[in-house]
């Protein structure tokens, strides 16, 4: 199934974006008549049929039929992340995880950060590619990079909490602590890892030391592998 994106419609004349439409008529040949699908990343998944083709990327559809809540996640990941240093990277990271399923991603400026600024507007791009790749009609909420003290939080906050760190210490892993179907925040740090005093404060406020497996992981192979440990544990 090939799905497109779709930021607002309505009832009537829905228009594919001028990059969508081009995908349509020039890559994929639809025309006049031809059904296809879309999702507008709030959870709606939506029938049309195509009124009408222009020659400047022009597309507008009939809508034909939609579905609610199309296909939503079981649970509710919020990933908290320092980017990383190389762009590529954290831009890998946020597809990735979009495909297997997250429900919010926060760019956190830590006190190591060798990164401090973020394309949102090409994360976004990505993501809403990664949605549709993965069949899927919820895009994540993507935050503003916010420092470090902003996202602590209070003890006592509902859900579960986690600060995956490198410092020697007793640490719980998600298999053995995490409830299928709760809430839950991630929080994973910089390439030279939280400092000690972010640590302390994280625990401080009620998180709780993570384990991620005996290896030494790159930031954003850390981030995925709670991703998909998390997926894993919600069937």
């Amino acid at each position: 199934m090939q799905l497109f994106f779709i930021e607002d419609w309505s009832d009537n004349g829905i228009a594919l974006s001028a990059e969508e439409a081009r995908h349509c008529v020039q890559v994929l040949r639809k025309k006049k008549g031809d059904e296809i699908f879309a999702v507008d990343g709030k959870g709606h998944f939506l029938h049309l049929r195509i009124r009408e083709t222009g020659k400047k990327d022009l597309v507008i559809c009939d809508l034909l039929s939609v579905a609610e809540n199309w296909h939503p996640l079981n649970y509710d990941l919020h990933l908290l992340v320092a980017p990383t240093k190389n762009t590529d990277r954290m831009e890998w990271l946020v597809e990735k995880v979009t495909e297997i399923g997250v429900s919010r991603i926060t760019p956190v400026i830590c006190e190591r950060s060798e990164r401090r600024q973020l394309r949102l507007d090409r994360l976004e791009k990505l993501m809403r590619a990664a949605m549709k790749q993965s069949l899927k009609a919820h895009l994540p909420i993507l935050d503003e990079p916010m420092v470090f003290r902003d996202c602590l939080g209070q003890k006592g906050d509902a859900g579960l909490r986690y600060i995956a760190h490198c410092d020697p210490g007793e640490k719980v892993s998600l298999t053995d602590n995490y409830t299928p179907g709760t809430s839950v925040k991630v929080w994973i740090g910089p390439e030279g890892d939280f400092s000690p005093e972010e640590v302390n404060l994280a625990l401080q406020t009620g998180w709780q030391p993570l384990t991620l497996g005996s290896s030494r992981l790159r930031t954003e192979t850390a981030a995925l592998v709670a991703c998909c440990t998390i997926y894993q544990l919600n069937p």
